[in-house]
């Protein structure tokens, strides 16, 4: 029986919604559910929940929001439950008097294979860098970021057509499965951490937090390389450029594109109209053909629908 297993589980978003609801199904007992406090979101600024707070209420159970995890009162009241493991998915970084509080540890999920993709992004770093593999990671924590003894890993391949909400959802769903696997290893003793391979500071790609400057399209590139980029940002936040032509410019996010196998035999960032409902755009050695993309202040939409509405777009550039 695993309703005298008690464990506290701690994460946010969507992601760390499945393993929640993995260890539930399994009959684990979740003493409580440590989560992001809420936060205004939207045009009125409503106090909005979190993900995994609004799954826990749904399913009965207890939420604590600590705006400092080293609040005397949060530890005081953790410690109460009397936890044997601590779960962390997608959450914060752990202060030592909250890891170290549970006799068995606390473990943590990570969505790449470490010890490559430490950090806040790994799903879209791995597609932004062009990997074939990766996978989940549940490991041990320790004091610095993803660097703790490895439990379980288990590799998922990134197919040519996957996005990183499309990994997303792969990982998602095998990290379910990974920390299923591992609460099971810990509670049994069965249980066995390896550190992690020391590897050379220049062969780790790291997957730091994702910034404006990140998802700004360079045309120079080659176009295999833009399009991972569009593929690690589909659907959020998105890759974007600019389309300018005398005296205008739009700002356009875009989210899907097609290779074209094609000697490339214009200036990067020219627009080449293929049809009346399609273009292509090229890039340092080649072209992408757009295939969805949302101009600033309007909805997302497919080329087709972008092209009903634009004049002669061979005057419009990407810069």
């Amino acid at each position: 029986m695993n309703r005298d297993k008690k464990i506290i589980y701690m994460g946010t978003p969507q992601f760390a919604v499945a393993p929640l609801k993995r260890l539930m199904e399994s009959g684990y007992n979740i003493c409580a559910v440590v989560t992001a406090p809420d936060k205004p979101s939207g045009r009125g600024l409503q106090l909005s929940q979190s993900d995994v707070k609004q799954f826990a209420i749904a399913n009965g159970l207890e939420v604590l929001q600590p705006v400092s995890l080293k609040d005397p009162e949060f530890l005081n009241r953790l410690k109460s439950f009397g936890a044997e493991l601590f779960v962390v998915v997608a959450f914060r970084m752990l202060p030592a008097d909250v890891w170290k509080m549970p006799g068995l540890g606390t473990f943590n999920l990570h969505a790449s294979l470490l010890p490559q993709y430490r950090g806040a992004a790994p799903i879209n770093h791995a597609i932004i860098n062009g990997e074939r593999k990766t996978g989940v990671t549940t490991f041990l924590l320790d004091e610095k970021i993803d660097t703790g003894a490895v439990l379980f890993q288990k590799e998922c391949l990134i197919e040519p057509h996957d996005n990183m909400g499309s990994l997303h959802d792969k990982l998602m769903e095998i990290g379910s499965e990974l920390v299923l696997l591992t609460a099971e290893a810990i509670f049994s003793g069965n249980a066995k951490a390896i550190p992690q391979p020391s590897v050379n500071e220049q062969e780790l790609k790291p997957a730091p937090k994702l910034s404006r400057e990140t998802g700004s399209v360079d045309w120079k590139q080659s176009a295999e390389s833009i399009n991972n980029l569009i593929r690690g940002l589909s659907p959020y936040p998105a890759a974007y450029s600019v389309m300018k032509t005398e005296g205008k410019e739009i700002q356009v996010k875009i989210f899907s594109a097609n290779l074209i196998e094609q000697k490339c035999e214009h200036s990067p960032g020219t627009i080449v109209k293929t049809s009346k409902t399609s273009f292509m755009v090229a890039c340092g050695d080649g072209y992408l053909s757009i295939t969805s993309l949302q101009p600033s202040g309007k909805r997302k939409m497919t080329t087709a629908e972008f092209m009903a509405g634009m004049r002669d777009p061979e005057n419009w550039r990407f810069e």
